[in-house]
């Protein structure tokens, strides 16, 4: 039955799942949630939707590298 096999997998990931209870509670919100992530690819759609058309291919994907690399360079300058 496939609810037997979703609660195996459930209770085989479930330590692997609170992680994060394993760091200061200060830090909980930021480790548990992907609002980074979610944050960033917003970011990104409304950028492309500015540039509207690019002019050759690798336009866009440098427009993406960097977009990741910002937040990344922010946090390790903190």
């Amino acid at each position: 039955m496939k609810l037997k096999e979703a609660a195996k997998k459930v209770e085989d990931g479930i330590e692997e799942t609170l992680t994060y209870c394993d760091f200061p509670s200060e830090h909980w919100t930021r480790i548990r949630t992907n609002n980074v992530i979610e944050r960033l690819s917003r970011e990104i759609r409304r950028r492309t939707r500015v540039v509207g058309t690019f002019p050759d291919g690798n336009s866009a994907p440098m427009l993406v590298c960097a977009m990741w690399q910002a937040p990344s360079g922010a946090a390790r300058n903190t």
